[in-house]
């Protein structure tokens, strides 16, 4: 036996002090990062073993085994996988990072900031030091490794401290199985520093259960035997001999015609930790320049923080079925974060941080293309599972639409997607393929109208014309309505609002003559309220209304931006008379061509107050409203 001890490089008890101390918050990772090398190295061996078909090596049972032994304080993580010889163990496990400590503690100490500003820290993989991830929780550590057809092994062992020691083993020293034993001598546990008992079985079918459920080898924990008269920490009723702890039933790794629908919907509460069904199950299997696989559902009720400012969206990622965060935002958009499921890529590094996600050439690509197929999905239900639509509709509408804000790319396949209320029908939505088609000949744009409600639209004095003529308005109540609807189109028509511009609906514009002294005092009565007066033909009941400019924010805009905390200048809107209208024709009686009288000012504020109310705002000074209202209904009743 030849023991050999060597330098760490330089400054490594300086990284390892950063990694351990100062980086990471979730100690359980440790577990995650051994369990995956050692699948890896399982990996290896059946590829080998497929390849060389001399190699003595048994990959009839691959598997991993976990051995805790509480009274020793000590856990062992041990595979019957490739392994290692001699150089490849210095090379791999002896350097701590190829590409210079320098660089390494430069990133590592950027991650420990990262992390202080709420940032993930999960970047062990990244560096390509998994392995050193054992000292977070143990302080001295035993590697013992023999290369499937080789008659000799390895020992490595370490305290993570300046050196190292490799140790050559032969004869009765060799384990009779190929594949690696990595033995942690554990620290003591300790709550305030997130640090478990993993010499507890119950502490590690939590870990595997949580980050290593879906490894495609079989997790086996076997206990110590027990001594005469003790027990252990399991159930008495439990079953002898070694507990596998992991399904290996990843779902989205079977073909969908193979998985039943009760078995989709028990992963889908299992992922998403809801208690309903899911309303549409999206699998997508992509092969090709980059691989992965992706389960996503569609639930059929809303979480209940899908507005929340601080909700968690998108599905959970893995790499290879490891586990590596619940919600990876880069995969999906913010619009779409309703979605659930996992998805599991082939070509990520382990622990990658959230901001190098983002920028992830194979993560752009993989949710470019997820979207895209969610938005096929929907789509699809619309043309051809109605009702179904119609509940994802009601649940998801409003979120949905987000993107037609945000994601300029799909604007024509959500406008596609989506449906609104409208003045064609009572009840139920229309698609905009649909309103085209129903457009009178001389209609080239697409009207709507935005407000809190659908039932207070329908009152709006500004539909009354369109209803008259037979122009179909949508019915816009979702706030970010008012927001989409600026500059957009389908198929070549722009999206107007009924409440803005002058409204060209065929007919003649209605004879100024007569109503030039009423539209003049009341533009200088009302000036510190409205830009100016004019007379319109999109009324045929109400006395007047009020318009925006086309570019002009509207007044539920105006009182969002508000709310959120933005201060926007109020827009003075034009005043519209309906001439026809008997309050109007009796003003402009009583205005006369000379000056009225002063008590007719009052008369003035009724019919702005009105105005305001009808579309279903609110007057700037409800009491003294009130008080204009009082004294001219005391003049009527006098």
């Amino acid at each position: 036996m030849t023991a050999e001890t060597l330098q760490f490089q330089a400054e490594t008890d300086q990284l390892l002090s950063l990694m351990i101390h100062s980086v990471y918050s979730e100690k359980d990772v440790f577990l995650r990062e051994l369990i995956s090398n050692a699948s890896d190295a399982l990996d290896k061996l059946r590829l080998e073993a497929y390849q060389d078909k001399d190699l003595e090596a048994d990959a009839s049972d691959l598997h991993i085994e976990l051995r805790p032994d509480p009274e020793a304080r000590t856990l062992t993580i041990a595979d019957n996988g490739i392994g290692m010889g001699r150089d490849e163990v210095v090379d791999l496990i002896g350097t701590l990072a190829k590409s210079g400590t320098g660089e390494l503690k430069r990133k590592l100490e950027a991650a420990k900031q990262a992390k202080e500003q709420g940032a993930s820290a999960e970047l062990i993989g990244q560096f390509g030091i998994g392995f050193y991830s054992a000292f977070m929780v143990a302080d001295h550590v035993v590697l013992v490794t023999r290369k499937a057809g080789e008659d000799t092994a390895t020992r490595w062992e370490s305290e993570g401290h300046g050196t190292y020691t490799v140790t050559d083993l032969a004869g009765d020293q060799v384990p009779a199985q190929h594949g690696t034993a990595i033995t942690l001598h554990l620290r003591a546990a300790d709550g305030d520093d997130s640090l478990h008992d993993y010499a507890s079985e119950h502490v590690l079918r939590t870990v595997v259960r949580r980050y290593s459920d879906f490894i495609a080898f079989p997790i086996r924990l076997v206990l110590p035997a027990a001594k005469d008269g003790e027990t252990t920490e399991a159930d008495d009723a439990a079953p002898s001999g070694p507990e596998t702890l992991n399904s290996m039933q990843a779902l989205w790794a079977r073909p969908k015609d193979e998985v039943s629908a009760e078995e989709y919907a028990d992963f889908y509460r299992h992922t998403s930790h809801a208690f309903d069904e899911p309303l549409e199950t999206i699998a997508v299997r992509a092969e090709g320049t980059f691989e992965y696989q992706a389960l996503l559902f569609i639930p059929t009720m809303p979480p209940f923080d899908m507005f929340y400012r601080n909700t968690k969206p998108g599905p959970a990622l893995y790499v290879k079925r490891v586990f590596i965060m619940d919600h990876c935002e880069a995969l999906l958009p913010p619009y779409l974060r309703f979605i659930t499921g996992v998805v599991d890529a082939q070509d990520l590094s382990l622990n990658v941080s959230r901001e190098i996600l983002q920028n992830d050439r194979h993560l752009v690509m993989i949710r470019k293309r997820l979207v895209k197929r969610v938005l096929q999905t929907i789509t699809a239900m619309r043309e051809n599972e109605r009702e179904k639509y119609d509940t994802f509709w009601t649940a998801f509408g409003a979120v949905l639409k987000e993107g037609l804000l945000d994601d300029q790319d799909n604007r024509e396949t959500l406008l596609k997607a989506s449906s609104f209320a409208s003045t064609f029908s009572a009840d139920g939505t229309t698609g905009l393929a649909e309103y085209v088609s129903r457009m009178p000949e001389a209609q080239d744009v697409i009207y709507y109208a935005a407000g809190e409600s659908r039932r207070q639209l329908e009152s709006s004095p500004h539909l009354e014309a369109f209803a008259a003529k037979g122009f179909e308005v949508l019915l816009l109540t979702d706030q970010v309505d008012e927001l989409w609807t600026t500059g957009a189109e389908f198929d070549g028509k722009r999206f107007v609002s009924v409440a803005k511009g002058e409204a060209d609906l065929g007919g003649d514009a209605p004879e100024a003559e007569g109503f030039e002294s009423l539209t003049a005092w009341l533009a200088k009565t009302l000036e510190d309220k409205v830009s100016g007066v004019r007379l319109t033909s999109r009324l045929t009941s109400s006395p007047a209304c009020l318009v925006g400019g086309e570019f002009d924010l509207s007044p539920q805009l105006e009182q969002m931006y508000r709310a959120s905390g933005q201060e926007v200048p109020r827009t003075r809107r034009t005043l519209e008379l309906n001439p026809d209208n008997a309050l109007v024709l009796a003003l402009r009686e009583k205005v006369g061509d000379g000056e009225p009288a002063d008590d007719l000012q009052d008369a003035a504020e009724i019919l702005y107050g009105t105005a305001v109310l009808a579309e279903g705002g609110a007057v700037d000074d409800p009491a003294e409203f009130a008080a204009v209202l009082a004294r001219q209904l005391a003049r009527n009743l006098g």
